[in-house]
């Protein structure tokens, strides 16, 4: 499966120039082969808002027509995409995650870790369980910025099934060196395919650092941004790589499973609640 994953900047509360740009890459990714595209967090509404009130006006719901319309940009594509928007479900307003195909919308997950920064200063905490989801031939797991933070969600991303997680994420520059570590320790941790793609440009007083990348199991990095400059990144990936975790790093003497050699009966600690 060939990945890309967009880096670019994001139109403040203007969602109809970001539903183009969404268009815009799939166009362009499509023309190398592309199956799965990444987009970045919030990519329909932009991050920094200052009351919930004004997010509130950006949010829509999952019968939006724009699913529908990017849904036939990817049927005539033939790919799937996942990007970020605001989200409002009655009063309840979300940062959320959409996995989109060309029968419509496959997946949706709603940001659970929430830091006091942006939007996220006003939604509501996501409700929706970590799970992957049927993309093409691959298993998508949706994840959301901070949440990658925390290696428990991206593990029960894992052992849910997913080979691959896509995080779409607003890092600012003073998040760099996330960018830089999270990526690739996520990925070898759970032996599967990362795809963090970060936004660029400016918004609200921050600055947001793109390197955004591809990793795969083990750790390794397939592509990877080194600045804030609009790129599409690339990667063939095979697929059996992170269905299998068994690791032969020297046959018969040095073998590992990143999921059978875990013991789950020491780790209670992790779920209690300070």
């Amino acid at each position: 499966m060939l990945i890309a994953c967009v880096q670019t900047d994001i139109g403040f509360a203007n969602r109809s120039e970001n539903q183009n740009r969404i268009g815009d890459a799939l166009g362009e990714a499509s023309k190398r082969g592309a199956e799965l595209v990444v987009m970045p967090e919030c990519m329909l509404s932009g991050y920094a808002y200052e009351s919930r009130d004004h997010a509130m006006e950006q949010a829509i719901t999952l019968d939006h027509p724009v699913f529908g319309e990017i849904a036939q940009v990817c049927a005539a594509r033939r790919l799937h995409v996942t990007f970020g928007f605001l989200e409002t479900d009655g009063q309840r307003l979300f940062n959320a995650s959409v996995l989109v195909g060309p029968a419509g919308i496959a997946g949706h997950y709603r940001k659970i870790h929430l830091p006091h920064l942006g939007v996220d200063r006003f939604v509501d905490r996501g409700d929706i369980p970590y799970q992957a989801f049927p993309a093409g031939e691959a298993k998508v797991g949706l994840a959301i910025c901070y949440d990658s933070s925390f290696p428990e969600p991206m593990r029960v991303l894992g052992l849910g099934g997913a080979e691959i997680i896509a995080l779409g994420t607003n890092w600012p520059t003073a998040a760099e060196r996330t960018a830089q570590i999270v990526p690739p320790a996520r990925s070898m941790e759970n032996h599967l395919f990362f795809v963090a793609a970060n936004r660029i440009g400016s918004e609200g007083g921050f600055e947001f650092c793109g390197r955004s990348s591809i990793c795969g199991p083990d750790g390794v990095v397939l592509a990877q941004s080194h600045d804030n400059a609009p790129v599409i990144l690339y990667a063939d990936v095979n697929l059996t790589e992170a269905r299998n975790k068994r690791i032969e790093r020297t046959p018969g003497t040095h073998v590992i499973d990143r999921f059978k050699d875990r013991c789950p009966e020491f780790y209670g600690r992790i779920t209690e609640s300070e």
